[in-house]
């Protein structure tokens, strides 16, 4: 029986990680569950899920919580803040800890499991592109093991051999093969997509996901950061990542061998099938979700991104070159930018040039590893240019 801790329990990826614990009692026990404001639903989750603790970062959701929980006769102990997030995760009851925060919010309490040296299943990508190098360190250093939740990088994961000295060269890849559906905006022209509204943005054709995400994937920024998530996951650099647009998410990613051999995991899209890969690693579960029917799929399609329809990707691709503090301004950027138009105060196409801008003025310069406010000062400068450039840009 393994102890679990899900940071954030509330999104897309909780409730799906919910739903495969839920279908192996036997094995997994909920010890905390966390969300950022949503009281209703977590209050739901403890229900039926029993955990010993519950977390609500933010303090008027946690009186809620409270109360909605006051007639549970076996109730959670609740904490409030982002400091219990690390304080649960780091817990002597926690085996495992789904880190499903989305954005930069999600770093310290994946930082607090590593350094407690817990199975730490990553679906926050923005925790290695942030401070790849710190969270790398401290899972190598403290025992962790580190298990990615992204579709592409846990297909990655499975298509890959065990790790060896000298990295993916010594184990014969010449290049890992990052799929990516394209998004809403696949087929549109250039010129269109200043018109895109926010409703339109999130409307993805095949995965359901958080609005910010999805958001991130119709930029196809999200390819962008998981481009450098994988640098730091499988040792190596962006220039033996390519990005392959595949329309139907069956193929989730491919690994490209020395001897011509190329390795694809293909599943239907849902995210509960690498879930349930990190959850029963090194054997195989039960996810819940349907077998691949290859005959109704008919056919798989391939295509290069088009540049002029994602000028994100350049950008990523440009921060993984510049390496040091460059990722930490784009991540930065980019979440204060899609916020921006997710609030309608700028169009979908400057997302791109706020992200763009803030990189032109904030040059990348070489992380200190040793501590972690370097980082976060970045952080927080790179979010006050962009709010500054996407003022401008309503101005």
């Amino acid at each position: 029986m393994k102890g679990i801790a899900i940071l954030g329990s509330t999104g897309s990826i909780g409730v799906s990680t919910l739903d495969v614990v839920g279908r192996h009692p036997e094995r997994f026990r909920v010890v905390a569950l966390t969300a950022h404001r949503n009281a209703e639903r977590l209050a739901e989750q403890c229900r039926r899920f029993r955990p010993a603790y519950a977390v609500m970062v933010d303090a008027a959701a946690t009186d809620e919580l409270r109360t909605r929980l006051a007639d549970m006769p076996d109730a959670p102990r609740v904490l409030a803040g982002a400091e219990a997030l690390s304080e649960v995760a780091a817990l002597d009851e926690v085996d495992y800890v789904m880190a499903a925060i989305v954005g930069a919010a999600g770093l310290m309490s994946s930082l607090a499991a590593a350094r407690a040296g817990k199975r730490l299943m990553l679906a926050n990508k923005e925790a290695l592109v942030v401070s790849g190098a710190l969270l790398m360190d401290a899972a190598r250093d403290n025992g962790a093991t580190l298990l990615p939740i992204d579709s592409e990088h846990n297909a990655i994961f499975q298509c890959l051999p065990p790790a060896r000295d000298g990295g993916l060269p010594a184990a014969g890849v010449e290049r890992i093969l990052l799929t990516a559906s394209g998004g809403p905006f696949r087929d549109a022209e250039p010129e269109s997509l200043a018109a895109v509204t926010p409703e339109q943005a999130v409307a993805h054709p095949n995965w359901s996901m958080g609005r910010k995400i999805s958001v991130d994937s119709a930029t196809m920024m999200n390819k962008g950061l998981e481009i450098i998530e994988a640098c730091w996951l499988f040792a190596t650099s962006a220039d033996r990542i390519q990005v392959v647009v595949h329309p139907q998410s069956v193929i989730h990613s491919m690994v490209q061998y020395t001897d011509g051999s190329v390795l694809a995991q293909l599943g239907n899209p849902d995210m509960r099938t690498p879930i349930a890969h990190a959850l029963g690693w090194p054997e195989r579960i039960g996810a819940g979700v349907a077998p691949l029917d290859l005959f109704g799929i008919a056919r798989l399609d391939f295509e290069p991104p088009a540049p002029e329809r994602f000028p994100c990707l350049r950008l990523a691709y440009r921060a993984a070159g510049e390496g040091g503090t460059a990722p930490v301004v784009l991540n930065a950027a980019n979440e204060v930018a899609v916020a921006a138009f997710l609030e309608r105060r700028i169009g979908f196409t400057d997302i791109g040039r706020v992200v763009e801008q803030t990189m032109d003025r904030l040059p990348a310069e070489p992380v200190d590893l040793g501590g972690l406010e370097h980082v976060l000062g970045v952080d927080a400068e790179a979010r006050r240019l962009a709010e500054q450039q996407a003022a401008a840009l309503v101005a």
